[in-house]
């Protein structure tokens, strides 16, 4: 009883992870009892009435060609559906000319036909392209071509036997297929979306916590909740193993007809460099995840003084990949992601800065070492960050992900006051999660490294007829309190 109920408790919890798995099932069955009426009941006459023992060709096809997804399902039915049209009319071009040569030489050309129709394919499967898209048809086509070839020197009705498994494959994989895509159709594409979108914001969650685990992980005294937010953490290991489902989901994506926001020739590929450039970013995070926890750490005094670059560098980087995730799950192009990384980079530069002031000259070797290692792993998940966001903006771009600004690019308003020392900057046309920025004009002596800096970039600001300045928010490098730029202005994040 004990083993029935943990088998019980097995199917509850696989229904409950992904209820589609239960629709799946009950789809399989609706297409057998389908493809079985053909037989007991045929319904189209003489095109069914030799169905016979044949029928179990049909009843194959289904249970072999039903997958999940209508991309796999569709993968598997017209390689089977081509493979077995192309190898049926190959073999019965092989026992046309073998007949030719009499009874006695036919046996042997027919067999001679088989092996070397069987070699060549088989070697041709370990093609890559072919391996990773055609090699079930391969594989049909090596069993339907040695069937018919040597079932036809004994069977002189050989055109029955091919039209039979032809029409009985052909019924098989139809009933597959449209059932599969009009019957609580599951989507390759959107599955291969969903992933992506989830995988990117589970490193984002990581990125924002690292700063406390890091810095406050020692401080707190209650291990059950360390415990707690240290397993939370380490969910960015289901991206290390993603690989594998991510292929076969473009791999079935591309078979797949247009459907919701995934139109024809949907830039599929583009998935994938994204996926490489996450489980990346993945293994750098497992590095220093590691590194965290070592047992060598510097002492708390040096540690505090290292914490604010530190945690922005983690908790702009992961804001970065939060907001990549939502342009990618939202479906719409999105630029608030940049502002995120220039501010990591901009931590990154002053944790530099810091670390060659001789901060580190009284720390032991290894505990230099351990934080060293720290240091440089975040600096490298930095640098993909920003590799990530611009991969994810290619793939909005080539996707024609909706626009989320209105008709302009969003611009601020600076207009100078009287002393012309202070400024007021105000958004116009600004768009939704858009970063509101004061400006503050620097004195009158920048006016010289103003106008030639300006003349440098036209593309940051330009100057209407009433002297009032309009600068582009996509052009302004920086957030928080950052150093003067050349336009002679500070930037303050609000």
């Amino acid at each position: 009883m004990e083993k029935l109920r943990e088998i019980l408790r097995e199917g509850r919890r696989v229904g409950e992870e992904d209820p589609r798995r239960i629709v799946h099932a009950f789809k399989v069955g609706v297409a057998l009892v389908l493809v079985s009426s053909f037989y007991h009941y045929q319904p189209f006459g003489p095109f069914t009435d030799y169905f016979g023992i044949n029928a179990m060709w049909a009843v194959m096809t289904v249970v072999v060609v039903f997958e999940f997804s209508v991309g796999a399902t569709l993968s598997k039915g017209l390689n089977r559906g081509v493979a077995t049209f192309v190898a049926g009319g190959l073999a019965l071009g092989a026992h046309q000319l073998a007949s030719l040569s009499g009874r006695t030489i036919e046996p042997i050309l027919l067999t001679t036909f088989v092996f070397v129709t069987a070699a060549l394919a088989t070697f041709v499967r370990f093609f890559p392209r072919v391996k990773a898209t055609f090699d079930y048809g391969m594989l049909i086509f090596i069993l339907t071509f040695s069937l018919i070839s040597l079932s036809g020197f004994r069977d002189e009705e050989i055109l029955d036997l091919v039209e039979s498994r032809l029409s009985t494959v052909l019924v098989g994989g139809v009933s597959c297929i449209l059932i599969a895509i009009f019957v609580c159709p599951v989507w390759a594409g959107q599955d291969l979306h969903s992933l992506l979108a989830s995988n990117l914001e589970t490193l984002s969650h990581f990125l924002q916590e690292f700063g406390d685990e890091y810095f406050e992980a020692s401080e707190d005294g209650n291990i059950k909740e360390v415990e707690k937010r240290r397993r939370n953490l380490e969910r960015y290991k289901s991206v290390l193993n993603s690989k594998s489902d991510e292929d076969a989901l473009a791999n079935f994506a591309k078979w797949e007809p247009p459907h919701g926001k995934f139109g024809f020739r949907h830039p599929w590929e583009q998935y994938l460099v994204v996926a490489a450039l996450l489980r990346q970013c993945a293994h750098r995070i497992d590095a220093l995840n590691s590194y965290a926890s070592s047992d060598y750490q510097i002492c708390k005094d040096i540690k505090k003084k290292l914490e604010e670059p530190f945690r922005r560098m983690s908790l702009e980087s992961g804001k970065a990949m939060k907001e990549a995730s939502t342009s990618l799950r939202k479906m719409m192009k999105s630029s608030s992601y940049d502002i995120h990384i220039i501010s990591s980079q901009s931590a990154c530069k002053a944790l530099s800065t810091l670390l060659k002031s001789g901060i580190l000259n009284d720390v032991e070797p290894l505990q230099m070492i351990s934080l060293l290692t720290t240091v440089s792993l975040l600096t490298d998940i930095v640098n993909i960050t920003e590799k990530i966001s611009e991969s994810v903006r290619e793939l909005a771009s080539a996707a024609r992900f909706k626009n989320k600004m209105k008709s302009t690019e969003p611009t601020v308003s600076l207009k100078k006051s009287d002393s012309g020392s202070i400024g007021c900057a105000t958004p116009i046309n600004s768009r939704d999660g858009d970063h509101v920025v004061a400006i503050l004009l620097s004195d009158d002596d920048h006016d010289d490294d103003t106008s030639s800096n300006n003349a440098d970039d036209d593309s940051i600001n330009e100057k209407t007829e009433d002297g009032e300045i309009l600068i582009h928010t996509s052009c302004v490098h920086g957030v928080g309190m950052m150093p003067e730029y050349p336009l002679g202005v500070r930037i303050l994040q609000i």
